[in-house]
């Protein structure tokens, strides 16, 4: 075999050699292709959660915004009435404490059938003052 022909032949073995690597980085590249076609899908997807988690989110602060306003109208309203409650408990303490009141208790539960010694229990009177009142009475 002469040089040239020697040249030729370990330019055909490179030329396969470089041939055989350039397929093998074709082979490698469709397969990176793939990968990130992949990777582009399920980052597509994880956007998609992402923004509907964001979404679920907002209408979960915007219902919490809307119950605190909702308590706070609530807890203003049973404030009044508190306020309003403790001025009827007053009222009412004023009235049971009036004298006439009070005869008018000792005279219903006398006519009721109570006896004088239950309505001085009841009332914190003695007998004498519950004799008294419902004489007074007759």
């Amino acid at each position: 075999m002469s040089y040239f022909q020697w040249t030729i032949f370990f330019s055909s073995i490179i030329e396969i050699i470089l041939l055989v690597l350039v397929l093998f980085f074709f082979l490698r590249l469709r397969k990176s292709e793939a990968l990130l076609a992949e990777l582009q899908k399920k980052q597509h997807e994880f956007v998609e959660k992402l923004s509907f988690n964001a979404q679920l989110e907002q209408e979960l602060v915007a219902s919490f915004n809307q119950r605190q306003k909702e308590l706070i109208l609530l807890e203003e309203k049973l404030e009044t009435r508190a306020k309003e409650l403790s001025k009827l408990v007053k009222e009412a303490e004023k009235f049971t404490k009036s004298p006439l009141f009070l005869k008018q208790i000792i005279i219903a539960g006398y006519r009721s059938g109570q006896s004088i010694e239950e309505l001085a229990r009841t009332t914190g009177l003695t007998k004498d003052e519950i004799e008294l009142i419902v004489d007074s009475d007759k």
